[in-house]
């Protein structure tokens, strides 16, 4: 048994497969790790290209589609022998050597939970990429930024971001993390749909001890936006429920009520923004967002004793004062 499942999961993407998947079976070492595509139900030719293109491909097939939570857990399910996954979207280009040291850095560290590597953009490669880029983390409102990302402010990497370090939250993009440990703590949040579900299981993952680190030795490049667009109301909706059902989940009960108030009042202000700007279907997302936390939040009844939300120095700052009123548009700014 090799100790890595790289785990890809498609629908409807044959395409997205003859694109990124040669760099994925070049530079993933075989002694290393097994290169496996989950297959959501594909009503496309993903399943031929498979079969014909990349024979060597070990697949997963799905009769429907369970979405990218559920469809990863139930691959996961199946793959619960080897000791670590990679889950990688069918939109990542690898680099030779990108496995080695996330895999060495695991194995000389059993507290880590979680990892991912440098991400940089797969339409401009001296660039970071905008979901994940050197590693992410959670400011004191529970907003998530990067090394090398804040907002919409994307940096050129210059190698200033490549230590390994602690991080609140790994890129879901290309999330290594261990098997049992991904199972233990129940694996991304179905209720999530898309968005923000990677964040929440390092949450839960550094909620049961562990840490979730960033190794920039690693390389992959992301094309991002796949499956839906920077500017799609959906996409800004379903980010903005998760973010506040991830907090409803994760923070403690003693501040959770306090800090949720105080989210939503920056939520209401995005919102008037939107409107004066004459966004209404922003306006909508924002508000339907809102309410549907209030319904679905109804479903959750634990919550942890433990803040790991500002246990991080980067957990303690205010991005939207920082980046809006400050002018601090770079995470060594922000960081000062």
């Amino acid at each position: 048994m090799k100790p890595i499942a790289v785990v890809i999961l498609n629908w409807n993407g044959a395409s997205l497969l003859q694109e990124y998947l040669p760099s994925v079976c070049r530079h993933t070492p075989v002694e290393l790790a097994d290169v496996i595509v989950a297959d959501n139900g594909s009503t496309d030719a993903s399943v031929e290209v498979l079969s014909r293109e990349f024979p060597s491909v070990r697949t997963i097939l799905f009769a429907e589609n369970y979405g990218f939570a559920e469809g990863y857990n139930r691959a996961i399910e199946q793959l619960a022998d080897y000791p670590y996954i990679v889950l990688l979207n069918s939109d990542v280009a690898v680099t030779e050597g990108w496995l080695q040291p996330l895999y060495d850095y695991a194995e000389a560290h059993n507290d880590v939970a979680a990892m991912q590597p440098k991400i940089r953009a797969y339409r401009d490669r001296e660039s970071f990429e905008y979901a994940g880029a050197a590693g992410g983390y959670l400011d004191c409102n529970a907003y998530p930024y990067c090394r090398g990302r804040i907002f919409d402010t994307v940096e050129r990497d210059n190698g200033q971001y490549d230590e390994v370090c602690d991080v609140a939250w790994a890129s879901g993009a290309a999330l290594f993390v261990r098997t049992d440990l991904y199972l233990k703590a129940g694996g991304l949040d179905a209720r999530f749909f898309a968005h923000m579900e990677e964040i929440d299981l390092c949450w839960r993952l550094r909620l049961m001890g562990y840490r979730v680190v960033a190794v920039p030795q690693g390389v992959v490049y992301h094309y991002g936006g796949a499956s839906l667009d920077s500017s799609s109301p959906r996409k800004l909706y379903l980010n903005y429920r998760n973010n506040l059902l991830m907090m409803y989940k994760n923070l403690p009960s003693d501040i959770r009520a306090w800090r949720i108030f105080r989210r939503q009042v920056y939520d209401g202000v995005s919102a008037v923004k939107y409107l004066l700007s004459g966004q209404w279907h922003f306006v909508k997302a924002v508000w339907d967002a809102h309410q549907d936390f209030a319904k679905m939040k109804k479903q959750y009844h634990t919550q942890p004793t433990e803040n790991r939300l500002n246990d991080l120095p980067q957990g303690r700052v205010n991005i939207i004062l920082d980046y809006f009123l400050r002018g601090k548009k770079r995470y060594t700014d922000i960081i000062k």
